[in-house]
Parts: C-alpha cells; structure tokens; sequence
C-alpha cells in the first residue's frame, strides 16, 4: 500500500506539481486471481440505465446461428463489440471528483482493489426487431378453424408456439412483438399464439360483410352481440370478434352497447389479396373491375390501398398488377434494395416507397435511404432511381 509521502514523491520524480491534480489520489491494487474474462463490459444510453435503476430487466436474445440482439420491454439493439486502446478497469464502490467536498485542500488517499479489467466493450446501437421468423414459424400450423369438431391442432403436434416460446425465439422485444402479432392478425387459441389461414379468415370476413348487408346495417355501426348471436352457429364466436378487431374499430356508444366501424381499406386490400394471390400478374383494368365488384356494396376500391401489397406496372402493355408484400422482402436494409432492383431495374420514387418504409428509423427518412442504396436519374420528365452496384443475374 503506498503513502501519500510515497505519492508526493512520485510526483516530484515525474516533475509533475502537486496543486495541478485534485487532492484526493486513489491508489489501485490488483485482487487475487484478476483476469480479463472475469466481466463483459457494456454501454448504456440515459434511457437503458433509468431502466436498470428502475429495478427493469434486460434480456439478450438470439439464437444459435444467429447475432444477439438486446431487447428492452419495447426495443431492440445490436450488440457489437467495441475495442477501446486504454484498459478499462472494473473497480466497484470506485469515486469520482463530484463525490468530494469541494472545499477539500489536504490530501486524502483512497485505496481501491480492481475487480476485473478490458480492452473491449458491448456496444449499443437500436435497430429494427428482426420479426420475419415470427410469421414464419407461425405459419408451420396456420389455424384453418373446426375439423369435423376438432380443432386441428388437438393431435398433439408441437408446432405451435406460447408467448414465452416466441420471447425465445424472435429477436424483438415483447411489445414489438405483440405489435407485430397484431399486425398479421394473429390470435392467442389456448394459450398458443396462432395465424389464421387465409382463405379462413377470408371465410370469417365473408360473413360478417353479408350479415352486415343481409341487415342493412352501416359499416360503421355493427353491433357486437347481435354479430356474435347471428355467426355464432357457423364459426366460434372468438374468432367471429377476432375478425371484427382485426377489420374494424371497437367503440362503446352512449347506451354503453359495444360496436364496431369495419375500415374500408382494410377490407378492400383483404379482397385484393384474395384475388392476385393466385396470379403471377393480373391484367390492371381487368383486376379494377373485378376488385370492385368483390368488395361489399356501399365501399369503394383505391389502388393507394395496395400500398405495400402490390405493385403495378405501368410500363407493360397492358398495364399489369401482382403481389408483393413488403413482409416477404428482406429485413436486411441491402438485401432488400438488391431484391427490389432485382425484380425492376428502374424505380419511381411512389412505387419504392411503400417498399423501404419500414426501414426508416427514428432519425432516418426514406430519402435519405434512397441516397444510400439507390442512384437517381431523369426518365421522361419523371425521377427514378437505379441501383448503385450491378444487380446479379
């Protein structure tokens, strides 16, 4: 243990003048058996340290093949290691200046003992939830509703999947995954989270619109618990309501009667989907046609209800449509502009748009996106964007 005759001397050596540092110099030692492995170091913004002095918890998930993410109650981020030139030293109960009197003039000694030492630390940057594997594994045992009086999965089959089973598997944080749940349509049968097949939520949606015109209600007053009463006999009743949360806005009146206002957009891009799934590409004018007459009557088709869903080729003669949904693009922000440019050489901003949105982050806009990964040019008067790198072929 050294002295402060021993410090001051030190300082003399080095040429160094005692009144240039704070009075108080902590003296370091090496605990028994110190080695670079013993801690993981990690950096924490403001927002992720309230949350470990709140007494919250933070969970690193991934799996094996995989790079771990770290995720919050409502975030995800990447976990990269950052190498640091300096030794960065673990020293518990260690003080800083701010923890002294300021009025402090005698020299004080403080001996501290390191616990643990690095030169590297974990490195936080939010990033999107990686949330293409939910669906797909949801999408092992779709729920296509009663069999003969059995649900479908009864059989003991394993590919279905609890909340707990997903928090294992997806690497997202459980808010942003009971988002994404909401936004597939999923629904928890049993205690297991479940996608419904699509031509049986297509059946569910059939019969809510025929009810609701068979009644001549408004879509935006379908009563709760006469739809119930009316469907009940034809599907259970919780997948009846399952399909008016997904399609509509749940609200109580002044009788305290619980209603819902079907979203017309959603619907039609329901119809939409029906129709272009099994066609590689649909005649536009054609498709127009049909769409709206498949839609219930008294709502009205838009093409820019499609955003996202499909795409149109204006350039083909006749002008075509087909599917293509933004959730079977790649997540990855390159991937996903190489697999755009892939399909099309050349893109207008309003047709690329809808296809990169959901990689923007807080700060990031798609602008800013398209200067990264896209070269612009002037085609007829119009601005498109090409690839910056040649596409393989």
């Amino acid at each position: 243990m050294r002295t402060i005759e021993e410090v001051q001397a030190t300082l003399q050596i080095a040429k160094l003048k005692e009144e240039d540092f704070h009075p108080t110099v902590h003296c370091l030692s090496f605990g028994e058996h110190v080695s670079s492995g013993d801690y993981c170091l990690m950096e924490l913004d403001e927002t992720l340290c309230k949350h470990i002095e709140a007494g919250k918890s933070l969970t690193i998930r991934g799996d094996k093949e995989e790079h771990a993410v770290l995720c919050s109650e409502d975030k995800t981020y990447d976990l990269k290691i950052a190498d640091t030139s300096n030794l960065l030293l673990f020293i518990p109960g260690c003080e800083t200046p701010d923890h002294f009197p300021r009025d402090q003039s005698a020299p004080n000694l403080v001996h501290a003992q390191v616990w643990g030492f690095s030169n590297n630390y974990w490195e936080l940057r939010r990033q999107h939830p990686r949330l293409k594997k939910l669906k797909k594994l949801l999408m092992e045992k779709p729920y296509a509703g009663l069999l003969a009086g059995v649900e479908e999965g009864s059989d003991g089959n394993t590919l279905r999947y609890t909340m707990e089973d997903l928090l294992d598997r997806i690497q997202a944080s459980e808010k942003e995954i009971l988002s994404q749940l909401q936004d597939i349509h999923a629904c928890e049968i049993d205690g297991y989270w479940r996608i419904l097949d699509f031509d049986y939520e297509m059946k569910l949606l059939g019969h809510v619109t025929q009810l609701v015109d068979s009644e001549s209600w408004s879509f935006s007053k379908v009563p709760r618990s006469v739809s119930l009463q009316e469907l009940g006999p034809l599907e259970p009743k919780e997948m009846i309501e399952h399909c008016l949360n997904c399609y509509g806005r749940r609200y109580t009146d002044e009788d305290r009667e619980v209603y819902f206002a079907l979203d017309e957009d959603k619907v039609c891009q329901a119809m939409a989907q029906m129709l272009l799934q099994n066609a590689v590409k649909f005649n536009l004018a054609e498709f127009l046609e049909v769409w709206q007459q498949s839609v219930p009557e008294g709502m009205t088709t838009r093409l820019d209800q499609l955003r996202s869903i499909a795409l149109v080729d204006r350039s083909s003669r006749p002008e075509t449509i087909s599917l293509l949904r933004v959730e079977d693009l790649p997540e990855d922000t390159l991937e996903r502009f190489s697999c755009l440019f892939s399909m099309r050489e050349k893109w207008t901003e309003e047709d690329i748009v809808p296809y990169i949105q959901d990689l923007c982050g807080e700060k990031q806009t798609t602008g800013a996106l398209l200067t990264k990964y896209a070269r612009s040019s002037m085609q007829n008067g119009r601005k498109v964007y090409n690839s910056r790198r040649p596409v393989a072929t």
